[in-house]
């Protein structure tokens, strides 16, 4: 798929989710939920390619972290958020979350519960001021989802598999170019609320600081 029909069926399903929801969630609390999924995906899969890399190079030719099971990842722990600056556990990856998120009920505590998970993987090591408050925009207990838990769920797995839907190609490739075509077409979206600048996000300076790394 090339880079200008992958920027075509991305915006497309961001139109589509925005629609969907329009009327419920302010236009730029929607910016900010589509973001943080979007980037939770990204270093989701960004730490995969990673670790099974690793393994491969070790020998280990058939591993897939999304497969292991969290006590298993932990003997990696250390060494990986020395080189990644942070940490996620199979369990917690968008791939796995996203399977099971019509069968939980609190996905939104769920989600609330791995943001902070990976910001604390960082604590004690250099990636922690960078890491810190990464998600802090995205509060999925708000009630600008939905004044009930249910209400909420529905619109969080809505995002969640729209995220996914998005064909995002080779990471190394695309991973930087469709978070910023994204972030660039969300902002276009909702230029004319007053008083408001994608450049003050907190979400956005990190992310795109991280990225570029």
């Amino acid at each position: 798929m090339s880079k200008e029909i992958e920027r075509k069926e991305l915006f497309k399903i961001i139109w589509k989710i925005a629609n969907e929801l329009r009327g419920s969630v302010d236009g730029w609390d929607f910016k900010q939920y589509v973001l943080g999924l979007l980037f939770y995906r990204f270093i989701s899969e960004n730490l995969v390619e990673y670790i099974n890399n690793q393994e491969k190079k070790a020998g280990n030719v058939n591993f897939n972290y999304e497969k292991i099971s969290d006590e298993q990842a932990e003997y990696g722990r250390e060494e990986t958020i020395q080189e990644k600056g942070f940490y996620i556990l199979p369990s917690q990856l968008f791939s796995n979350i996203v399977k099971n998120a019509k069968n939980d009920d609190d996905i939104n505590i769920t989600l609330s519960n791995i943001f902070k998970s990976i910001e604390n993987s960082a604590i004690g090591y250099d990636s922690e001021e960078s890491m810190k408050g990464l998600f802090a925009d995205v509060d999925f207990n708000s009630n600008k989802l939905g004044s009930s838990v249910n209400e909420r769920n529905k619109k969080i797995i809505k995002l969640l598999n729209a995220i996914d839907s998005l064909k995002l190609g080779n990471y190394k490739e695309n991973n930087i170019d469709v978070f910023g075509d994204a972030y660039e077409f969300l902002m276009t979206m909702y230029a004319s609320e007053a008083g408001k600048s994608g450049g003050n996000s907190l979400l956005h300076k990190k992310l795109v600081n991280y990225l570029l790394d």
